[in-house]
């Protein structure tokens, strides 16, 4: 049976050159104002504007009139937003940078800083919800602050918010900004019955499936008194991502590869310099030289439900109720070096054991080795190395669900008091997680390229898809499970002073929980190696094949059969196996917070000027707790730790908008915002192990106690606004952040001061001596951040016919920052070209983002150094409206099959790079 699935120099002071960029722009956009003014004296006639130039309207006016600094994206029509992923749409933003996964956003980095900084919000209550990747280095099963879009289809949400400032009336938290996502309500909609129905089906130029997706929502408004909407949308896809990388790197030292060599392994026939060379110890090998494929069946489900209820002109409620469902099996197969008797998973091996084979009971030979100056190893020639062949097969399944019900009362003509109160909760549970491994033994021609960049794999004189050339290993099971709740309530109140001036002040409460559990059944303690290791597997396999080869992987349906297995995490029912041991990551960590805030707003003129802002003061008080496992050797549960903290403050912040005419408007804003420290480094989860020879202790947990970053933002920015779609802005923004966390260690300190039972050394005291004790702690000093944002769109509507039906939306960002600061790009641009007619339209749209590292270290040759080179997404959309109420559309996506490329080291080396292939779909959408 066959598968197939086809160091910079320091340049001129940055920050005065772009405060000087948005003073020119400003005066450039005040002499234009003119112009504009004396254009629009002619009467026409009016125009009503759908589609895709509504939603880019609509956006602009909700800009305009916002007093912080805001970008908003709104749906086209019912169930219809500008792109079928949310992350997608937003990376049209300025300052939004995407990171994508099999062709589909997933997370965003905002301003200049990662995704851990971006808070979402979902109808107004902060939201957390994860989804597993593929590659680990993404964040699989991360316990973050992330927030993965592609958890909802974007049909599910009619409005989309980027709070870039901050103000005091928001909850604390999101030093890059807020996302609030919105789903529709009743009353947006004009009384009567609404509905919308749209069905898309489509594929993926590797996987060659069927890719339907599905969207209905319908509303029910009796003339704004009461009314109900519901929609749903489903989707079902096949993903595949291929190409070749080396997840990790391996140095050995001159004993462990003298040690090889005295087993057997053959280094005669390199040259006396190549042989001292690798006898050195100096070398870094590619640790696993791999061909991969990532492929997976995804399954999304997203249901919507509000009704709201106006049973006085004065007093209004909304019940919103969401659940979300991803659903994800995937097939990770893997070609790579993986030796059984040698270093690391390295492309050399000596002779393994007796219950192998007799081709595998034989020492590889090395024909050829190659270096750069940094001696990392960029082409290897090997005969006789060991290849595993790992099926990894997983079930995953991410749940989320929300109700919060909102309430607003007009009490009197000056006062209003309004607020919510919701639950939610988001589970992600893995039930199974398993390895199929099997062994071959062939040849390998590794080739990296002259500077470590590239990837070039042959396997000359054996065949990677001849079961002969293989022998069974093991399976190795393992599960996971963890889940967040949030309880929250918030009471706001408004009075108007005069009619220029509202004085506003509320109080808010947050609680949060996160907690879960990781359990690894390997290979040696189930019992499967002692009846699997080196049988044959001709009846246990089938062919893979994919853009970058064909090899052999394992069947679990047929290998479960033959050696009468499961998936199981304790012994099987035949008696083998021995305990589980590998339990690790059991924590559960709570933080609550108590918050309130007073703001006054106005809304006057200075020197004729309309004059609009509003300054505050925003205090919080937040408690954590964690409980904790402390493991020792081999994952032994020593015992049970528990830490609680707490911090408060005070965050003031001032917003203002100056309208020096009614189409330019200046904005200024200085605040202070906090970002609660990430939720692994808060887990009281540890270990604890003492010598047995000298009796040294040693420890580490996270510290619960770590105090929040902290931010003091300044934000100017300048914006023309002209025609019905036309917008020209530029913004400049500067952030001094404070608290960074990073890793304490300290040394020969009492058992009693590290928080951790003393249990868990069997005899010791509080006095006992721990000589290392580690954990994570606020770093002292500021790291500051500056960047720049440009952005455009206009409709050219001053061409001759027929041209003025197209238009343009453009953005640019730069950011300059420390090398501290990670997950971001120093420069990113977006552009959207479309041509729109009441009759048709298409569009197409280029998002680019340069090199972004992931994370830093001084050490050249430090895999801590780890980052994505810069890539360019292309895609595009078409639509056809039959009748005003029939549309047919047509969409591609990464039309350009871009690769994704990882790398790791200051020298970028070659950690991973694939390429998910362009997806294409067709639909046709119905409202009434």
């Amino acid at each position: 049976m066959s598968k197939r699935y086809s160091v910079r120099a320091k340049g001129p002071n940055l920050k005065s050159f772009l405060l000087g960029t948005v003073a020119v722009l400003a005066v450039g956009g005040s002499s234009s104002v003119a112009l504009a003014q004396q254009a629009s004296g002619a009467a026409v006639d009016e125009v009503v504007v759908t589609g895709y130039r509504k939603s880019l309207g609509d956006a602009r006016d909700a800009k305009r009139e916002s007093v912080i600094q805001k970008d908003v994206i709104v749906a086209e029509d019912m169930a219809k937003f500008p792109e079928l992923n949310l992350a997608e749409s937003l990376q049209r933003l300025p300052g939004v940078q995407i990171n994508r996964e099999a062709g589909e956003g997933r997370r965003i980095s905002l301003r200049g800083l990662g995704p851990d900084f971006a808070r979402v919000q979902l109808n107004g209550m902060e939201v957390l919800g994860n989804v597993d990747s593929a590659q680990d280095s993404r964040g699989q099963r991360s316990r973050d602050r992330a927030f993965d879009f592609n958890i909802f289809a974007s049909e599910l949400f009619s409005r989309v918010e980027v709070e870039k400032s901050f103000e005091a009336a928001q909850n604390e938290g999101g030093m890059a900004g807020t996302v609030g996502l919105f789903t529709g309500k009743p009353f947006d909609y004009a009384p009567g019955m609404k509905g919308a129905l749209t069905l898309k089906v489509g594929t993926n130029q590797y996987t060659e499936d069927t890719q339907p997706r599905v969207a209905a929502l319908f509303s029910q408004n009796w003339d704004d008194t009461f009314g109900v909407l519901a929609s749903i949308a489903y989707g079902k896809r096949k993903t595949t991502e291929q190409g070749h990388n080396t997840y990790n790197y391996t140095r050995a030292s001159a004993s462990t590869l003298q040690g090889l060599v005295t087993k057997g392994l053959d280094i005669s026939k390199l040259s006396a310099a190549q042989q001292a060379k690798f006898l050195s110890g100096d070398l870094y090998f590619a640790d696993g030289n791999r061909i991969s494929s990532w492929n997976a069946e995804l399954e999304r489900l997203g249901v919507t439900t509000a009704v709201q209820w106006k049973p006085t002109d004065n007093l209004q409620f909304t019940l919103d109720g969401l659940y979300g469902q991803f659903t994800t099996h995937r097939n990770e197969l893997h070609l790579a070096t993986r030796p059984l008797a040698s270093t690391g998973s390295v492309a050399f091996d000596t002779a393994a054991g007796a219950v192998w084979p007799a081709a595998f009971r034989t020492a590889s030979v090395i024909n050829d080795l190659q270096w750069d100056k940094d001696n990392y190893v960029t082409r290897t020639d090997v005969t006789g190395t060991t290849f595993g062949s790992e099926h990894r097969r997983s079930l995953n399944k991410g749940r989320f669900k929300q109700i919060a019900l909102t309430g607003k009362w007009d009490a009197t003509e000056r006062l209003s008091i309004d607020g919510h109160v919701g639950w939610e909760k988001s589970t992600y549970k893995t039930p199974y997680d398993d390895k199929f491994y099997m062994r071959a033994k062939g040849n390998l021609i590794a080739d990296y390229g002259a500077d470590g960049r590239s990837a070039s794999f042959q396997y000359p004189n054996w065949d990677p898809a001849n079961p002969a050339n293989y022998a069974m290993d093991s399976f190795y099971y393992r599960s996971f499970n963890n889940q967040s709740e949030l309880h929250e309530g918030v009471v706001n109140l408004s009075y108007e002073l005069t009619d220029s001036l509202t004085l506003r002040a509320g109080v808010a409460y947050h609680r949060f929980t996160q907690g879960g559990i990781d359990i690894f059944y390997d290979d040696n303690v189930n019992g499967t190696r002692s009846k699997t290791r080196g049988t044959s597997v001709g009846d246990i396999t089938s062919v893979f094949t994919n853009d970058f080869g064909s090899w052999l992987i394992g069947d679990y349906a047929k290998g479960f059969a033959k050696y009468r297995e499961y998936h199981r995490l304790g012994p099987n029912v035949d008696g083998t196996g021995g305990a589980l041991q590998d339990i690790e990551n059991v924590y559960k960590t709570t933080e609550a917070t108590v918050s309130e805030y007073a703001q006054l707003d106005w809304d006057t003129e200075l020197s004729g000027m309309r004059l609009r802002g509003n300054i505050g003061l925003r205090g919080y008080s937040t408690d954590t707790r964690s409980v904790g496992w402390i493991q020792g050797d081999s994952y032994a549960y020593l015992g049970t730790t528990e830490v609680e903290g707490s911090y408060s403050g005070v965050l003031p912040a001032l917003n203002t908008v100056l309208e020096l005419t009614p189409e330019v408007l200046v904005r200024f804003s200085a605040t202070k915002n906090l970002n609660r420290p990430g939720l692994g480094s808060m887990a009281a989860e540890g270990s604890a192990f003492q010598d047995p020879d000298s009796g040294e202790i040693t420890a580490s947990r996270g510290n619960p106690n770590l105090k929040p970053y902290k931010d003091t933002t300044l934000d100017l920015s300048v914006e023309y606004y002209f025609g019905q779609v036309g917008l020209l802005s530029a913004s400049v923004f500067h952030k001094r952040i404070k608290n960074f966390i990073g890793s304490e260690t300290l040394e020969n300190i009492p058992f009693s001061q590290t928080g951790i039972p003393i249990t868990a050394i069997p005899g010791a005291t509080g006095a006992s001596i721990v000589s290392e004790f580690t954990m994570p702690v606020n770093i002292a000093g500021t790291n500051k951040l500056t960047g720049l944002e440009l952005a455009g769109q206009t409709q050219f509507s001053f061409l001759p016919a027929p041209f003025d039906n197209m238009g343009l939306v453009v953005n640019y960002t730069y950011v300059d920052a420390p090398k501290a600061i990670t997950g971001f790009s120093k420069t990113s641009y977006n552009a959207t070209l479309y041509y729109e007619t009441d009759r048709w339209g298409l569009r197409g749209s280029l998002s680019h983002r340069s090199r972004w590292y992931t994370g830093r270290s001084d050490d050249l040759m430090s895999a801590s150094t780890r980052g994505f080179e810069g890539s360019t997404y292309v895609d595009a959309s078409a639509f056809f409206n039959v009748t005003d109420t029939l549309q047919v559309s047509l969409n591609a996506i990464n039309l350009t099959n871009e690769k994704d490329t990882q790398f790791w080291g200051q020298n970028r080396y070659l950690y991973n790079q694939n390429q998910s292939g362009a997806t294409y779909l067709a639909g046709v959408s119905y409202k009434f």
